[in-house]
């Protein structure tokens, strides 16, 4: 787990009159991907559950000294500091009367890196709901931000970096397990939002190898523009993974789930080449120790693998898995986790723009 992280956005006391003075703070889940990577601005079905990997972004008071102890090696923490400089000026545009340079920060998150579980979302999701929040509060004259506006300007303030899609914005916002309706611009729509079988837990097999997700959507955006037939049946057989994952979810069928994300993950590895040698070796590792399959989450090859068990089962599959893993995998991570509320599942219920 990566450690409490403060970082600054501005040296304390240079923040100009009109900036943020009160504390804000943001708890936001990660996401695994079961099925429909790349759908979400592709267009078809994609499935996302919210995850307990949680990353926390809390604004500090003028001369308020960091925690005891902060490190500044934390992932969220060093992409906060950057991050946090960037956000503030795209707020600067959209709420009047905020300071030119942001206020201090701390930031801290429990999910890995650069894995395919959307941490950098979160991490600008929260920082987007700390700032707006602070921005809001008694003395601030600011006005509290629509949870719709503030996962359109997440997603905005993204695509523009990344050219990407919005699954991770209305997955970690909404929380849950998401059936969504990809849109080649804007938010994906969310067709149902439902909560995670209460018996069911979630292994995250974490390969310690980091993806590369700008340059995939470089990539399969070229294949767009090209008509590539690949691509087409990537997306046909992926839309009807996500269905049946969907359907196996609301069913109760674990077996069903674990059939339908391996045939998920299949086609992610045989049309677009987004898994390597070493993820199919711990997917078979995964299934010889533990019975466990796992899926891929998030595109882009690297990252972490994912795992639906009985939840009475989770420790026995997370001790299986790191004894197995650990001679010839030492740097692999095994993270249990549970299902998570967003941040506000309302936007679930509220309808799109």
């Amino acid at each position: 787990m990566n450690r409490p992280t403060a970082v600054s956005g501005a040296d304390e006391g240079t923040a100009e009159a009109g900036a943020v003075p009160a504390a804000g703070r943001a708890v936001v889940p990660c996401r695994a991907c079961l099925s429909g990577e790349d759908l979400d601005w592709l267009g078809g079905r994609s499935v996302s559950l919210a995850l307990d990997l949680t990353t926390s972004v809390t604004v500090r008071p003028p001369a308020a000294r960091p925690p005891t102890g902060a490190a500044t090696d934390d992932g969220a923490g060093a992409g906060a500091g950057a991050w946090a400089d960037e956000v503030w000026a795209f707020l600067r545009r959209r709420l009047p009367g905020l300071g030119v340079r942001p206020p201090a920060v701390t930031a801290h998150s429990d999910a890995p890196a650069a894995s395919g579980l959307s941490s950098s979302t979160a991490l600008i999701v929260a920082l987007f709901r700390a700032f707006t929040e602070a921005a809001a509060a008694p003395g601030c004259g600011g006005r509290p931000v629509p949870v719709r506006t503030l996962a359109q300007w997440a997603y905005e303030f993204e695509f523009a970096v990344f050219n990407g899609g919005g699954m991770d914005h209305l997955a970690v916002i909404a929380g849950g397990l998401l059936l969504l309706d990809g849109r080649t611009t804007g938010l994906p729509e969310i067709v149902h939002r439902s909560a995670f079988p209460d018996e069911w837990a979630v292994v995250v097999l974490d390969s310690a190898t980091r993806k590369d997700t700008s340059d995939h959507i470089r990539s399969v955006r070229a294949q767009l523009a090209a008509g590539d037939a690949r691509l087409a049946e990537y997306r046909e057989r992926t839309d009807a993974a996500s269905a049946e994952v969907w359907d196996a979810v609301r069913s109760r069928e674990l077996s069903a789930l674990g059939a339908a994300m391996d045939r998920a993950h299949g086609a992610m590895r045989d049309l677009q080449g987004m898994s390597t040698p070493l993820l199919e070796e711990l997917r078979a590792v995964a299934r010889r120790s533990a019975g466990l399959p796992l899926k891929l989450s998030g595109a882009g090859g690297g990252g972490a693998l994912v795992g639906v068990c009985p939840a009475a089962e989770q420790a026995e599959v997370v001790a299986r898995l790191r004894r197995a893993l650990g001679p010839a995998h030492p740097r692999a991570r095994v993270i249990p986790a549970r299902a998570a509320a967003g941040l506000a599942p309302e936007i679930a219920a509220a309808p799109a723009p």
